[in-house]
């Protein structure tokens, strides 16, 4: 297969370009060209013109108007997924039958027996998988887990987190009508709450137990421009109490059209630890700062030309080239989306149910 030999540069192929606005466009396309072992070879998108549009913008040197048929080129090493969410199986499956490593967006998958598919295909096909939980792998992130880990605030106790992003308000860009209808995938539950989810078992270790109370506030959203209204069936708001593997206990709460800083307090037996944080797009996309009692500093800010979440992605593909040369795992994959989605699964009940859910072994117990 065509990504056997990985002497050279990685040649990527990103389904989902668009010169004009996206993901790709603002994160990944500034943050591979900061990475020299990795170049933009092929890009996709729903239309050929489109495509060709952003392969001149990007510099690659093929599109497709197919994105299957991007999946499946011989010359392509990494497949890049950054459509929406219901079209990650598609193309997913193409590329690992095509013995392709992949890169692909958060959430993986619509629903957990389609995120478990994947991962199952993953594992046969035996390439190099990464799932985009560009939060819970960001720098600050990573020091938090490292400062609690060393005990520099004794035995984690008790965390409050206050989760916001601009998303899910009572209005929404035409764009992002999608992003309303919970049979997408793509809803406040599995976005601001899985990464949110994500930065907190990477602190404090993962949750056995989640209780959930979430709420729509807003059952019609008004699309700015047309004035069409929409129905809401997601959740705009999640409240959750968590216990965790590690004796700690969590309030989190993950709120919709909400714009106030992250808050991220987490109380030790010999001191306390904050994350801060804030953009209008939810924390995995800001400048985090990590304040702690007695902790050691902060290593040196990475990849300074780049905007944060440019940054946070940056960390994700360099951390897969290792990977994919070196032969080690090391990168979140999709065992950890299915283990997260699961999670999700079981928020999804408690609140649904008005009870506590116990997880063991990364499955839920019914």
């Amino acid at each position: 297969m065509a990504a056997s030999a990985h002497t050279g540069r990685l040649r990527l192929g990103i389904v989902g370009a668009n010169p004009e606005r996206g993901w790709a466009r603002d994160t990944h396309v500034p943050a591979l060209a900061a990475l020299p072992g990795l170049e933009i070879f092929a890009v996709s998108a729903r239309t050929q013109e489109i495509a060709g549009a952003a392969a001149a913008a990007f510099g690659a040197q093929r599109a497709y108007g197919d994105s299957l048929a991007l999946a499946r080129d011989p010359d392509v090493d990494i497949v890049v997924v950054t459509v929406k969410v219901p079209e990650h199986r598609a193309i997913v499956l193409a590329a690992l039958e095509a013995g392709k490593h992949i890169y692909c967006e958060w959430p993986l998958a619509v629903d957990l027996a389609e995120a478990r598919e994947l991962a199952a295909a993953a594992a046969k096909a035996g390439t190099h998988v990464a799932i985009g939980l560009q939060g819970a792998g960001s720098q600050a992130v990573e020091h938090a887990a490292q400062l609690v880990a060393s005990g520099a605030i004794g035995k984690p106790l008790r965390l409050r987190v206050i989760s916001t992003t601009a998303g899910w308000a009572a209005t929404c860009p035409p764009h992002y009508g999608y992003l309303q209808d919970r049979t997408t995938g793509a809803t406040l539950a599995s976005i601001a709450g899985g990464h949110t989810l994500a930065m907190v078992a990477a602190v404090v270790g993962p949750i056995e137990e989640v209780g959930a109370c979430n709420s729509i506030l807003n059952a019609t959203v008004t699309v700015n421009g047309s004035g069409e209204q929409i129905t809401r069936t997601c959740w705009d708001h999640m409240l959750l109490h968590t216990r965790h593997a590690s004796g700690c206990i969590a309030n989190i709460e993950i709120a919709g059209g909400d714009t106030s800083p992250l808050t991220f307090e987490l109380i030790g037996s010999a001191g306390k630890l904050t994350i801060n944080g804030q953009n209008p797009g939810g924390y995995q996309c800001a400048e985090l700062t990590v304040e702690c009692d007695g902790g050691a500093p902060e290593p040196a800010a990475e990849f300074p030309t780049l905007s944060q979440s440019a940054v946070n992605v940056a960390r994700i593909y360099r951390r897969l080239e290792s990977d994919i040369r070196s032969g080690d795992r090391t990168v979140a994959d999709f065992e950890d989306a299915v283990r997260l989605t699961e999670l999700l699964h079981a928020i999804d009940i408690a609140s649904d149910e008005g009870r506590v859910v116990a997880l063991g072994n990364g499955q839920i117990e019914s």
